[in-house]
């Protein structure tokens, strides 16, 4: 009974995300703080906001899994690598959400630069693509993505970024099937060594403005401790991390009222 309900849940949301590509956000971290991520700077950066890539300083890799409400249809497996150069820092990423016979895939190749000592601009290039249950070949488009990071000081750091701007989309026999452009401008703050904030407002072009804040414990050196909450309609995540040497394992969990948990992992190399 239970794996025919779960079968029957999967079947409808897979119908509804078919309708729609996503612009995914990865990283354990980043949904344990309810993905008020704009403002971040880590190898995640290549999702949430590349600008934030200026901030990396070694080389870095980064590999991601999340089952959405615990569904294996639902699963979303994301990696990203960052080099960075005396020119500026480059990233690649790549994600695929869903199994079988309907995936979504990205592709994404960014540059980011600091400007000033207190401004950083990062731009990325990306190809998006779907499979169809009745076309087993992938349909895709290019588009871009890129974003601002401003560190007002050494404690407080503001981002802004923009996901599609151009409202492109994949060519179906229904027609043209617009992406939706995603605006988002938030910040953190360091109350302490302790303590970060982070909040973040996200405008979709066809959704009502999200709000979403996360806060972050550092009770030990190494040891991180996150809560999260965004809506509506609400969503409350949680997660923690651990740093040993140049290796940060993070977990994170979001819990839907109706389907229930997602949890996620994720693993970051700083070399």
């Amino acid at each position: 009974m239970m794996k025919q309900f779960l079968f029957t849940v999967s079947f409808l949301i897979l119908g509804i995300f078919a309708f729609s590509i996503e612009n995914y956000p990865s990283g354990a971290r980043s949904l344990a703080l309810s993905h008020a991520s704009v403002s971040f700077s880590d190898v995640w950066s290549t999702f949430h906001n590349q600008a934030g890539l200026t901030g990396v300083n070694a080389f870095s890799a980064g590999f991601f899994y999340e089952s959405k409400f615990q569904i294996e249809e639902l699963s979303l497996v994301s990696g990203a690598l960052v080099l960075p150069t005396a020119s500026g820092n480059f990233g690649v990423s790549f994600f695929q959400f869903g199994e079988g016979n309907f995936k979504e895939n990205k592709f994404g190749l960014a540059f980011s630069k600091l400007l000033t000592k207190r401004l950083g601009a990062g731009i990325q290039l990306d190809y998006l693509s779907q499979t169809f249950p009745e076309n087993s070949r992938s349909k895709g488009f290019v588009t871009i993505e890129g974003g601002a990071i401003f560190s007002a000081s050494e404690d407080l750091v503001f981002g802004a970024h923009v996901f599609n701007p151009f409202l492109r989309g994949i060519e179906t026999l229904n027609g043209k099937q617009k992406v939706p452009a995603v605006f988002r401008l938030g910040g953190r703050y360091h109350f302490d060594t302790v303590v970060l904030l982070a909040f973040e407002a996200e405008k979709n072009s066809r959704n009502p403005l999200l709000m979403k804040t996360g806060v972050e414990f550092k009770p030990v050196e190494n040891l991180a401790l996150r809560f999260g909450v965004s809506g509506k309609p609400f969503k409350y995540t949680a997660g923690l991390g651990y740093t040993f040497g140049k290796v940060t394992t993070d977990i994170g969990f979001s819990y839907h009222g109706n389907l229930g948990f997602t949890p996620s992992v994720s693993l970051q190399f700083n070399l």
